[in-house]
């Protein structure tokens, strides 16, 4: 077990901050978040994934246009809400690692912009478990000190990444999507199960050596 992280207690104080996504935070609870360049889910792929969405939300009672639908969803039996995730997650990780759009992370000199900026306040801001950088998003376990923290700290990764990687490649404009998905880590078991996804993604999406960037806290 990985010191100076805990996983998520509804008896505890936590927050929830609404975006374009429902962002949940809680103190020091380890959290999976990803985030994507912009090209990487097609909008046809994407219409597609939600229209599937809504329409399983709609079978089991639940209206995906209310803001709460997350809520609702969470007061399924546990069967049904673990068939909901497994299977939207899956698919839309699936599209991920279909590689859409340029995937210039695939460059070593690149990838490393996103690793540096990572490690730069472990231990300080944050706790780092596990990440992968893929060629077209990025995978990452990590605990933060205080709620607030995590939403701040994923804008500032983003921005200072994009920021170096276009510079790089001689680009401007939006590197990353908006939005981060991000979900907290509610027990050990599941900490376990998000850090063999995050260590086989790469063989998952049929990379090389090279082609993704993987680092570990052993």
């Amino acid at each position: 077990m990985i010191a100076d992280i805990r996983f998520f207690d509804p008896a505890d104080e936590f927050a929830v901050i609404d975006r374009r996504l429902p962002h949940w935070t809680q103190a020091g609870v380890v959290c999976f978040i990803t985030w994507r360049t912009h090209d990487s889910i097609p909008k046809e792929v994407l219409l597609r994934w939600r229209s599937e969405r809504h329409r399983w939300l709609r079978q089991h009672s639940i209206d995906p246009s209310d803001a709460a639908w997350r809520s609702q969803l969470n007061q399924l039996p546990k069967a049904d809400q673990h068939a909901f995730y497994t299977e939207f997650s899956e698919k839309w990780n699936g599209e991920l690692d279909a590689g859409y759009g340029a995937c210039v992370l695939k460059s070593p000199k690149l990838s490393k912009i996103v690793c540096d900026s990572l490690l730069k306040f472990d231990g300080d801001r944050y706790v780092l478990c596990d990440f992968v950088v893929m060629p077209n998003h990025v995978h990452l376990l990590a605990a933060f000190h205080d709620a607030d923290v995590m939403l701040k700290q994923c804008e500032g990764w983003k921005h200072y990444q994009a920021l170096m990687i276009n510079r790089a490649v001689g680009s401007g404009g939006r590197f990353w999507q908006t939005d981060s998905f991000d979900h907290l880590v509610r027990s050990e078991e599941q900490f376990e199960h998000f850090r063999r996804y995050i260590a086989g993604n790469p063989a998952k999406a049929n990379l090389s050596q090279g082609e993704y960037l993987l680092w570990s806290r052993k």
